[in-house]
This record gives C-alpha cells, structure tokens and sequence, in this order.
C-alpha cells in the first residue's frame, strides 16, 4: 500500500475536525443522525487514516446548493391552482 498515512492530528486538520471528533466516531460508531467519523486503520494500537479514505468521506457530504434547490422544486407536489368556486344557486 503507497498510499499517504495520516495520524490523528493530521487527518483531523485535513478534514477540518478536532480530534476529539475522530476518537468520538471510532468509539461510537453511527449514533443517532450524526456524522459519522471517516474509515481507518488499526495497527496494534496506532490508528492512521487513508488520504484517499479523508477525501472520499469529504466528496460524500459535499451539498451543491443549486442541485438541492432544483430537487426540491422537481419533487414538490405541483398545486392546482384553479379556484374551486362554488356555484350560488
């Protein structure tokens, strides 16, 4: 494996976290709705992070503004907009 090995500090200023948060993630996991931490490797008792792994887990909670707008609109249920009157008799 070639690719670039990043401790904690590293990896956390690389994604720009704390620390705390990387610990916090391999400990719990997936709690609730929270970010989850991204992956890495345990070697004995050193924990290192894949340069490759950090931007992957970037690109995934990338949100482009405009595609979420567009999204929005194309799902939102269209209103028919004729009036409903009633007749007076």
């Amino acid at each position: 494996m070639t690719e670039e090995l990043l401790n904690e500090a590293k990896a956390a200023a690389a994604i720009g976290m704390s620390v705390a948060f990387l610990r916090r993630g391999r400990l719990a996991g997936i709690v609730g709705n929270r970010c989850p931490a991204p992956a890495h490797l345990k070697l004995g008792r050193t924990v290192r992070y894949l340069r490759a792994d950090l931007d992957a887990w970037l690109r995934a909670r990338r949100i482009d503004p405009v595609a979420r707008v567009e999204a929005a609109a194309s799902a939102a249920p269209r209103r028919d907009r004729r009036r409903h009157t009633t007749s007076a008799a």
